[in-house]
């Protein structure tokens, strides 16, 4: 089984385009979102799940996920943490200033596999970023899919992403449940790790779909779990993170085994990388 082909965009992705900082939004500690508006017409094409190459001048590219909902038309969100020489200067910039954008790039989440379906959404972290524009389609589309859940965990409650929208996804149909590591005397929430939330069952099995992005070692156990519980592993979906340099499969540094993230991620069937997830340090 494969991911989603991503069809071909409006624009040419290979060629860098520029962008004007709309907003920025302050998240969580060192966590930043940048809404880009297209310095021409363009009106941004994307699909939940595609990345970006964020280029600035005299530093260099990184890739960043796409955050917003692709029915934003006219703007799109990157969900940045400071974790490099690129993503670091990018967040001394301010509204107004400039970046390129190349892409989109990579294979998106399977939207059209899931009509019908029940969804189980998993994130952990920063990792609710990549997921975010898939929830906000089946939200905008809520009619065409069955039951809507997303299980998120976070080290602490102030690290927990995107809080002001929780309301928001609640009224519209997401069923919600939120853990952290490390809770607070405010805290009235679950302590624990997100596979203790797998049980109940979600869904039905042989109905329902897993989405899941975070930290790579959760991303294992929770397909581990869901296999446990009867899930069909085929319907497992994870996204992968690598340091990725040309978005063309071409300089091999995101290559993960036979596959490149970049080019043939970074959503993957589960089962296609499961053998892969199991090694240390690849």
């Amino acid at each position: 089984m494969n991911a989603t082909p991503a069809p071909m965009p409006a624009v040419n992705p290979w060629l860098p385009r520029m962008f004007r900082i709309a907003e920025i939004i302050a998240e969580i500690p060192s966590v930043r979102t940048f809404r880009l508006a297209p310095e021409s017409d363009e009106t941004p094409d994307f699909l939940p799940g595609q990345f970006n190459m964020v280029y600035l001048p005299g530093y260099g590219e990184a890739a960043i996920s796409i955050s917003s909902g692709s029915h934003e038309l006219r703007q799109m969100d990157h969900t940045i943490r400071a974790v490099g020489d690129v993503t670091k200067a990018i967040m001394r910039l301010g509204p107004g200033d400039q970046v390129g954008i190349r892409g989109p790039f990579g294979n998106p989440w399977p939207v059209a596999r899931l009509r019908g379906k029940d969804v189980l959404l998993v994130a952990g972290g920063i990792g609710l970023a990549p997921l975010r524009p898939v929830i906000e389609y089946l939200l905008q589309n809520r009619r065409e899919f069955g039951e809507l859940k997303l299980i998120y965990g976070a080290k602490t409650p102030e690290e927990l992403l995107y809080q002001r929208q929780f309301p928001a996804w609640a009224i519209a149909g997401l069923e919600m449940e939120v853990t952290v590591d490390r809770g607070t005397s405010a805290w009235k929430g679950h302590i624990g790790v997100v596979t203790e939330l797998m049980r109940p069952l979600h869904g039905a099995k042989g109905k329902t779909t897993i989405l899941t992005c975070g930290p790579e070692i959760m991303m294992r156990f929770v397909a581990r779990e869901a296999i446990n519980l009867g899930y069909d592993a085929g319907e497992i979906y994870v996204s992968l993170e690598r340091n990725m340099k040309c978005a063309m499969g071409m300089c091999g540094v995101c290559q993960f085994g036979r596959e490149f993230i970049c080019k043939d991620g970074p959503i993957f069937p589960f089962p296609r990388v499961a053998s892969l997830m199991q090694l240390e340090d690849l």
